[in-house]
């Protein structure tokens, strides 16, 4: 069983701290449980498979990228993949407000919504330029 337990050097790791721990990641979080809990339940059954499809695979996106970038070795790798949850969640205010324009949501969850995602975009954002100071 030994065989498969991956030794990773000390010095890149720290028990207590992975990417669950990022404030960026917690607020992305947030974002993706807002769109579960009350934006997908919201729409009517014939867009479940369209747009509600595209909400969950974006909603998904944001926190998978950001712990996958987290899990690269270097810098730029992981750099990639946390614009690319950026990019996620630019693509969920798009499908907010489209919610938004064909009335399957109020004025009160789009405002909810967009508060959310930006404040997840401002921790993400810190984050990337964190991450870009340590690989200069």
């Amino acid at each position: 069983m030994d065989d498969y337990l991956v030794n990773e050097p000390s010095e890149f790791y720290l028990e207590k701290k992975d990417f669950t721990s990022l404030e960026a990641w917690k607020k992305c979080r947030d974002v993706k449980l807002f769109f579960y809990q009350k934006v997908i339940p919201a729409l009517p059954k014939s867009e479940i498979y369209n747009l509600g499809l595209q909400i969950r695979k974006a909603a998904i996106s944001i926190t998978a990228n950001i712990a996958e970038g987290y899990g690269r070795y270097y810098y730029q790798e992981g750099i990639q993949f946390y614009r690319i949850a950026r990019s996620s969640l630019y693509e969920l205010k798009d499908h907010l407000i489209s919610c938004y324009d064909l009335n399957f949501v109020d004025d009160h969850i789009r405002e909810e919504g967009i508060d959310l995602i930006e404040q997840a975009k401002v921790k993400l954002n810190g984050y990337i330029r964190y991450v870009l100071s340590k690989a200069k």
